[in-house]
């Protein structure tokens, strides 16, 4: 008897086993490894395993904002903007006569560093010395799709695997009840699943999907997690004897990578089980941490559709973050749409600031209250950045070739800016910082060496830089 064929019909014969099934299905995908990743039945690929050196950051919670937020209105002060409001430098090409348009809101001074941050961030800026604003972005092209995979994978052109799972392929996993790489509210039409895929690195390390675009965080669940038919010690016994069934298969063929995967998904599968309703939910958090974030009340309680204005959605998201990390998990990302402003600047990037400022606030007041800051690099930021020109009266386009981002935590300076964009914000001129660049940063702080990070593939070594990749040694503390 083929055990890969009983283990299926003996589940599907019951219904109150299918639940394991499907998910074990989702775990199979993200644990089946390639040959040359598992050596032994015994094998994990999520086992934590040691940096190339010291890091400065144990994992990573990364903000990602589609559509290309204006640096220009929120983090790249740019007095030269407001000097020459209404003229027509024609910098830059293919942008016809159009006008400068200075930003509608104030930069205010904000902490002992005086960092310049947006009045649209009255919540944020209280944590100014703990942020370090990159001000010279820059990627290769000015359109969502290839910059958004680019900001993922550092390719546009290929399928790459995506920053999470780099890192985790680099460092394992703490949690080895929980994915290591968990996604929550990807954002499904730019990207997709590339955003956080594997590629040609082994399932195992690919990201886990919680919610999706435009979906209410509270009710977003990961599929067949619960088991209605079957209690925990019942579901175990008809593990155990799958797992015996498979076991004496693989003693038979000895090596049988594909086996092995299998095998460890019904384990991670059954653990999960548990594991992961436990963190995704709240009720053991204070309604003063709930109120922190933004969740419920009536200021929450506000559409949140793409690019809303209420805090709920996000607040979740953000807390959900913080829960996960402390949990052990490797990487998580969250996502927020609604970013790309062609028109109704003023109005819709008010409500997107007023969506994501109190909670993104709260995340790090939380951090740094549980000391998880310190080891927690926090990264927030879009594919790219708008034009300081005007479009449609009260709008602005997109604009590759200078954008800001922050982090925080994990190891960076706080209280600093780095890099610089012209005087207009067109184009970054000082310390600039390709996605490559970035991305190299990332993996220094997490204790790995972006030129030593290699995966073979199709008879040569790659990485997540490919060739390219200075570390911006000047943030780091």
């Amino acid at each position: 008897m083929n055990p890969l064929f009983s283990r299926r019909e003996l589940l599907k014969s019951s219904s109150c086993g299918f639940g394991l099934l499907a998910l074990a299905g989702l775990c199979e995908q993200q644990l089946k490894a390639s040959p040359a990743a598992s050596e032994s039945a015994s094998s994990n690929p999520l086992a934590p395993r040691l940096p190339h050196f010291t890091p400065k950051a144990k994992r990573v919670i990364f903000m990602f904002m589609q559509g290309g937020p204006s640096h220009v209105d929120t983090f790249d002060y740019k007095p030269g903007l407001e000097k020459d409001d209404g003229k027509s430098p024609g910098q830059v090409p293919g942008k016809g006569n159009r006008k400068l348009l200075k930003s509608p809101w104030k930069f205010n001074p904000s902490g002992n560093s005086g960092l310049p941050i947006s009045e649209l961030f009255p919540h944020l800026s209280k944590h100014a010395d703990d942020l370090c604003l990159l001000n010279s972005l820059h990627c290769d092209l000015p359109n969502h799709p290839q910059a958004a995979v680019q900001m993922h994978t550092g390719n546009f052109q290929f399928v790459r695997p995506s920053l999470g799972a780099w890192v985790l392929y680099g460092l394992g996993s703490e949690n080895q009840e929980l994915p290591g790489f968990i996604t929550i509210n990807p954002i499904a039409r730019i990207g997709g699943a590339q955003n956080y895929g594997s590629s040609f690195l082994p399932a195992a390390f690919q990201g886990t999907k919680i919610g999706g675009e435009g979906v209410q965080l509270a009710r977003a669940s990961v599929p067949n997690i619960r088991n209605a038919e079957l209690s925990g010690p019942q579901q175990r016994q008809q593990l155990d004897l799958l797992q015996k069934l498979n076991q004496d298969r693989l003693s038979a063929d000895q090596v049988n990578p594909q086996l092995e995967g299998v095998i460890e998904s019904y384990e991670l599968a059954f653990r999960m089980q548990s594991a992961v309703p436990k963190v995704m939910d709240f009720a053991d958090e204070s309604p003063a941490t709930l109120a922190a974030y933004g969740i419920g009340g009536a200021a929450g309680a506000k559409a949140v559709g793409k690019g809303g204005g209420g805090t709920d959605n996000f607040g979740r998201q953000c807390l959900m973050a913080r829960r996960f990390a402390e949990a052990g998990v490797r990487f998580i990302e969250v996502g927020f749409g609604g970013w790309d402003q062609h028109a109704s600047l003023r109005n819709r990037l008010t409500a997107n600031c007023s969506g994501i400022d109190q909670p993104i606030a709260a995340l790090l007041n939380d951090l740094k209250q549980r000391s998880m800051l310190k080891d927690t690099l926090v990264i927030w930021g879009g594919e790219f950045g708008r034009t300081p020109h005007a479009q449609n009266e009260d709008g602005r386009d997109h604009n590759a070739t200078g954008f800001s981002m922050f982090m925080a935590g994990g190891g960076v300076k706080g209280g600093l800016r780095y890099g610089a964009t012209d005087e207009h914000g067109i184009k970054a001129v000082e310390d600039k910082m390709h996605i490559h660049d970035l991305h190299a940063t990332v993996l220094h702080l997490m204790g790995l060496d972006h030129e030593k990070l290699t995966y073979r593939y199709s008879g040569r070594d790659f990485r997540l830089t490919d060739v390219h990749g200075n570390i911006a040694t000047k943030i780091i503390a």
